[in-house]
């Protein structure tokens, strides 16, 4: 029942974003538009080209980085474990600031070069990838995952303090886009472009399937799982590898998304208060998907201006996190 009433609340706030934004539609303009396909009217061009590869954008990151959260709660036992700790963010990031701020907005190898937001994508992706690299080669030597988590946040802090020099040696030009960059938003992503990132975000979400079983022998304790049979080596190998891949996707087409991944697995936690990941992950996806869309919404309902996300994704998660807090403290 709690499952169909969460569908049911993911479908609603997908409509009203289709229906609610910067340009005022009826409703019955955008149900024809659905409808007709794109068909070069104006009505159809706001639909197609911007409101529906929106809400596909909202879904797919907003599930991508709230399983990824999950998975790193679960995997480090910390409650504040989520994407961003591991430093995976602050990879992407980096990325993009050498794109943007050093190599005046362009990325060539050889001779290949992509500019424009292919190129923020490029750059923001292999920042990802490379501290994810750092991660797992570390995942290697250390086997106490606080240890780890510890790590990714010093590696944080390393891309931090090189983005802070880049930025003191830019320009104004390049600075401002890498400031609106890190604001984030799911309204970026072209349809053209919609077809990879979900492939690349189905494949995420595909990997942490084989992680259910492994996560809940490991809520035992780690003896209790290695005696029947798990490998943590390898779950964990596995678990950065998904989380990695996820969240590298999402910031790399979206931005920097705050505290999604941090806090919508303990939305999921507050709904289906079980540590059955058979139950927890779908909850977590259909969850996360919600809260992305709930914000999506919340940054048009403004009417012409449209608030950055990062602005709106505070808001919601701030709370959920200093709940939680305080409930662990009473």
């Amino acid at each position: 029942m709690k499952f169909i009433l969460l569908s049911i609340i993911t479908l609603l706030l997908a409509l009203g974003c289709l229906f609610v934004g910067s340009v005022s539609l009826a409703p019955s303009d955008v149900f024809s538009a659905l409808l007709a396909g794109d068909d070069g009217s104006t009505t159809a061009f706001i639909v197609w080209q911007h409101r529906l590869p929106m809400v596909i954008t909202a879904i797919l990151a907003g599930s991508a980085l709230a399983v990824s959260g999950l998975l790193l709660q679960t995997a480090f036992r910390n409650p504040l474990a989520g994407p961003s700790v591991l430093g995976i963010n602050s990879g992407a990031s980096l990325g993009v600031a050498i794109v943007m701020l050093g190599l005046g907005g362009s990325l060539s190898v050889g001779t290949l070069a992509i500019g424009g937001q292919g190129a923020v994508i490029a750059g923001a992706f292999l920042g990802s990838m490379l501290v994810m690299g750092i991660l797992l080669l570390l995942s290697a030597i250390l086997r106490n995952p606080l240890m780890l988590l510890i790590c990714g946040i010093m590696v944080g802090y390393l891309t931090s303090s090189a983005i802070t020099l880049l930025n003191f040696a830019a320009d104004a030009t390049g600075s401002r886009s890498y400031l609106l960059w890190g604001m984030s938003s799911f309204s970026g992503i072209p349809l053209t472009s919609l077809p990879l990132f979900a492939l690349l975000t189905l494949l995420g979400l595909g990997c942490t399937v084989f992680l259910v079983k492994p996560l809940n022998l490991l809520g035992l304790g780690d003896n209790y799982a290695e005696n029947l049979g798990v490998s943590i080596r390898r779950v964990r190998l596995l678990l950065l590898f998904a989380t990695g891949l996820l969240t590298a996707v999402a910031t790399a087409y979206c931005g920097p998304v705050s505290f999604i991944g941090l806090s919508v697995p303990h939305i999921a936690r507050i709904f289906f208060p079980t540590d059955n990941h058979r139950i927890l992950l779908p909850a977590t996806l259909l969850a996360g998907a919600a809260v992305s869309l709930g914000c999506c919404l919340m940054c048009v309902m403004g009417g012409s201006q449209v608030l950055p996300l990062n602005a709106v994704t505070p808001l919601v998660g701030a709370p959920v996190v200093i709940y939680i807090l305080l409930k662990k403290s009473a």
